[in-house]
């Protein structure tokens, strides 16, 4: 199976003080035409935000934009009345539609926050706005594969206006996992932290690969691993 790397360090990077951000895609100022995305996957974004601070009230439309929190916390509010404060390993998943306002904060005043933002296309425009979350089943805590965001939200996922499977993989060192990459789909996996070896290759956190191949995807934990996979159409 053939694996395209998109390595941690060659990514986007743009310091504002009060967030440190490292871009997977073009972003912002940050602009590679050779890496504009993959299938539906258009942003990911690994972010720290300082103590007290974030990102004030501002416009989006037409997107699919959900933020995997992986320490410390985030406080959400949108102009459709959803307030809520996220905890690692939580997803909040907003589709934006024809147009929504929110804001997100840190809302330490002595902690850092770090997540990764994630922008999907949605399968059409002018959709209406929507808001749901996913958090964590304590019973499913030591799966090695859990689904988090789906289209039709089985298995108890968030739902996303696209055609898009995204699971948490968290892998204790030695374990291995597979997944069935379908005709016609393609997969993004993003390495959180720990190290994985994929068909002859090993990745660190802030690493990633795409796949394209039909066939089945083998993942084995050198290094107790978290990390996120996008089964995209």
């Amino acid at each position: 199976m053939k694996l395209t790397h998109r390595k941690s360090n060659e990514r986007g990077h743009a310091d504002h003080g009060w967030l440190d951000s490292f871009h997977t895609f073009s972003f912002a100022d940050y602009y590679d035409p050779a890496h504009m995305g993959f299938r539906s996957l258009r942003v990911i974004n690994q972010d720290i935000i300082a103590p007290g601070a974030g990102f004030p009230t501002h416009p989006h439309s037409d997107m699919e934009i959900f933020s995997y929190i992986l320490w410390g916390a985030l406080a959400h509010k949108d102009s459709m009345g959803n307030g809520r404060t996220l905890l690692p390993g939580q997803v909040q998943l907003m589709s934006a539609g024809r147009g929504v306002t929110h804001s997100e904060f840190n809302p330490s005043k002595t902690e850092g926050a770090s997540l990764l933002q994630i922008w999907i296309r949605p399968r059409q425009r002018g959709l209406t706005p929507s808001y749901t979350e996913w958090h964590p089943d304590p019973a499913k805590e030591n799966e090695p594969k859990v689904l988090v965001i789906s289209p039709d939200g089985r298995e108890g996922s968030a739902t996303i206006h696209q055609d898009a499977d995204i699971y948490r993989v968290r892998l204790p060192k030695g374990q291995s996992i597979t997944h069935e990459v379908q005709t016609g789909r393609g997969v993004w996996f993003q390495l959180i932290k720990g190290s994985i070896t994929a068909h002859g290759s090993t990745l660190s956190p802030g690493d990633a690969f795409s796949t394209e191949d039909t066939g089945t995807l083998t993942l084995t934990a050198s290094d107790d691993a978290e990390a996120l996979l996008f089964d995209l159409a």
